[in-house]
């Protein structure tokens, strides 16, 4: 098992041990953002998944497709069942020279004008696994919160 795996697998069990509810989280993101990666890095673990928790997957070698992620993404958070659910945004393929800095894309996808829940954006590469564990602590941190707030 990984290092990244055996990260997620403490996170599920960090998570388990505060909540009786069933868990979900969405991973979500333009074709060739890096989700099958990402997953790939996740998957070791076995995920019975009710409060949905939001991972969107972004290209940040991919500059042209900004704005379509943008609206990609508001059009999700508008989504009744989706109301207040944290927002985890990796900001992937931080390996390569030409990707653009994470604070440059939250500004580009104006997550600065989400006032109605939690969200993060996470350098990550889901080839190299680095910044996936950071992400993974987020969402278990936020939904752990969330839960001592219902």
């Amino acid at each position: 098992m990984g290092e990244v795996q055996k990260g997620f697998f403490s996170v599920l069990q960090k998570l388990k041990g505060t909540t009786e509810q069933e868990l979900r989280i969405v991973l979500l993101g333009l074709d060739n953002a890096g989700k099958t990666t990402l997953l790939k890095q996740l998957s070791s673990e076995d995920v019975n998944t009710i409060t949905p928790t939001q991972i969107y997957v972004i290209d940040s070698t991919d500059k042209k497709r900004f704005e379509e992620t943008g609206l990609e993404l508001s059009e999700l958070i508008d989504e009744e069942n989706l109301k207040g659910v944290p927002v985890l945004i990796f900001a992937n393929k931080q390996d390569l020279s030409t990707a653009s800095p994470a604070s440059e894309i939250a500004e580009g996808l104006n997550l600065h004008t989400l006032r109605d829940r939690a969200w993060q954006i996470q350098a990550c590469s889901a080839f190299s696994g680095e910044g996936v564990q950071d992400g993974m602590n987020w969402i278990s941190n936020n939904i752990v919160n969330r839960k001592k707030a219902d």
